[in-house]
Parts: structure tokens; C-alpha cells; sequence
């Protein structure tokens, strides 16, 4: 097997810039309710945001290793999609991100662990993590770089679109980029709609017309 791969199909950026200005929920759920990650998976402070092409990686459990032998190689553009083995370590630090931002690296998410959140945070690079953890690692063990992996229930391979936000992050799969843009543009103009209706004074229920279906349910209401 080949360790590092170093060709495949990237996004379109101008999609992929497009996809960044809505939120991970509104992408979620125009595309089907479709590419959650784990919601454990969380900003180390909620006002950081991404969006970018993933670059995956995988370490042994409190080694770290492969995560630097990855900002060796990935740039611009390029998320860090770095599977852990769900171990609370801090793999990931202040060093390692100001080497990201050196190399151009958009954003970090991790299942394991991350230390130095408040120079993180100064630097302004987003890491998502499911741990916050001091515990150092070891850099023993070889793994694999752009190989399909799976991640916070979710199959995600080299080139597919992640965003991630305070809500959380979702995956679009990189052939799915143009359809899901699309959708989250239908989306958005239907919700102006709704928003629109609701300050003219009609209700949930009046504007999708629940009513025949809660009737079926059997739904009472005193007075009516």
C-alpha cells in the first residue's frame, strides 16, 4: 500500500466557496438530511467556521505522527480530516497550527484530541475536535493519507467538501457539489418565503398545511 497519495479530483473552488456561505445545518438538510457528522465533534471556539476540501488522515490512537507527515504535504484549501481512534490526546497544538497556517491549510477536525485552544484561538485557524486533552502522543506509527476513511459516522474521501461551523460539520461528497450548492439556493429562497409569511401572521401549520395531517392523527384542540 501506498501511504501518501498525493493525486486525486479536487472541487471546484468557486463551489466549494459558494458552499462556505451557508451554514452546516441549512447544508445538512438540502441535500437531504444527508452528511452529519458526529455532533461531539465541535469548534474550540464557536465563532470559528471552514469550508474546504478534505484531506484525510489517519493516526494510531495518541500518535501523531501521520497528522505532521499530512501538513507536510496538504495546502491551500486542504482540511485535515484526521481519524483517531476516538482517543482523548492532545495530538494537535499551537506549533502544528501555526504550521498549518504557514502551508495555507484551511481548518483541523479531529475525533481525538486538541491542547493550546486560547493560541489557537489567537492565531484564528479553526480546529474542531471531539476532546480537549493535554495528554502528549508518541510518533511511532505509519497510516494512511488520502485514502477513503470513515469519520464521525460518515464516509468521507480525499477531495470531498467539508464545512463545519458552531452548529457542527457535514460532508458533501465532491460529485454532489454542484447539486447540493444548488439545493442550499433553493432552500434559502423558500426560508425568505417562510420568514416573509410569518411576519405577515399565518403560522407553521397554515403555511405547510399540517392541519389535514394532524386532524388523521387524531390531534384535538379545545375551542376548535
Amino acid at each position: 500500500m501506498t501511504h501518501v497519495l498525493t493525486r486525486y479530483e479536487r472541487p471546484d473552488p468557486a463551489l466549494v466557496a459558494e458552499l462556505g456561505t451557508y451554514s452546516a445545518a441549512h447544508i445538512h438538510e438540502a441535500q437531504g438530511r444527508l452528511g452529519a457528522v458526529d455532533p461531539g465533534i465541535k469548534p474550540i471556539d464557536r465563532g470559528m467556521s471552514f469550508c474546504g476540501a478534505a484531506f484525510t488522515v489517519v493516526c494510531h490512537p495518541r500518535d501523531n505522527l501521520m497528522l505532521q507527515v499530512a501538513i507536510s504535504f496538504a495546502g491551500p484549501g486542504d482540511v485535515l480530516v484526521v481519524s483517531s481512534g476516538d482517543q482523548p490526546a492532545g495530538q494537535f497544538g499551537d506549533v502544528l497550527a501555526n504550521a498549518c497556517l504557514a502551508r495555507g491549510i484551511t481548518a483541523l477536525v479531529t475525533d481525538g484530541g486538541v491542547r493550546d485552544t486560547r493560541e489557537i484561538r489567537e492565531l484564528g485557524f479553526p480546529v474542531f475536535s471531539k476532546y480537549v486533552a493535554i495528554q502528549g502522543t508518541v510518533k511511532e506509527s505509519l497510516g494512511p493519507i488520502n485514502h477513503p476513511l470513515v469519520f464521525g459516522g460518515q464516509v468521507v474521501r480525499p477531495g470531498d467538501v467539508v464545512k463545519g461551523d458552531c452548529d457542527g460539520v457535514v460532508i458533501v461528497r465532491r460529485e454532489d457539489l454542484a447539486s447540493a450548492v444548488e439545493a442550499c439556493r433553493r432552500r434559502e429562497e423558500a426560508e425568505e418565503g417562510y420568514i416573509a409569511r410569518y411576519h405577515a401572521g399565518e403560522t407553521p401549520l397554515d403555511i405547510s398545511d399540517y392541519w389535514p395531517m394532524l386532524r388523521a392523527k387524531g390531534l384535538t384542540v379545545e375551542g376548535r
